[in-house]
């Protein structure tokens, strides 16, 4: 067995829906736990489509705590489907229903069924910066250059 420790928090979930699913860890040591649909039929997005998909489930996270809202790998690879922000942030002061905007990247129409994982949720700490504007900043060997300015063939 892995020898790894794994750090637990408890984090109250609500379910706004009686057919809500309380998310899940796939494995002992996943870092996302799957987020279920909270639909009544199947949700056919077309080709190029985004549609909300609700969870039925409302979150508290701790102060300094966001939930990150991430594609599931399979359901992206294997069928275009993935959350049209990239990532969903849910911050640690909202209530309201964490839901999903699943876009279809793929050409051909995809339905999604009733309790079907629909993305992974990843609970993460951040920090809140206090910008302190300038007129200057340090020197470093990279200065200005970006977008693949570090990379070589």
């Amino acid at each position: 067995m892995h020898s790894c420790a794994i750090k637990k928090m408890k984090v109250n979930i609500k379910k706004l829906n009686e057919n809500a699913v309380i998310p899940t860890y796939g494995s002992p040591y996943a870092a996302g736990a799957d987020l279920y649909a909270c639909i009544e039929n199947d949700e056919v997005i077309e080709p190029n489509e985004t549609k909300l998909i609700k969870t039925g489930l409302a979150i508290e996270l701790p102060i300094g705590y966001a939930a990150f809202i991430y594609a599931r790998s399979g359901l992206a690879s294997k069928r275009g489907l993935a959350p049209a922000n990239k990532v969903g942030v849910v911050d640690c002061d909202y209530r309201g229903e964490i839901m999903v905007a699943l876009h279809n990247h793929s050409s051909v129409s995809q339905s999604i069924a009733p309790r079907e994982r629909i993305a992974q949720m990843v609970i993460a700490p951040y920090i809140t910066a206090e910008f302190n504007e300038t007129d200057t900043l340090s020197d470093t060997v990279r200065g200005q250059g970006g977008f693949g300015s570090t990379g070589t063939k």
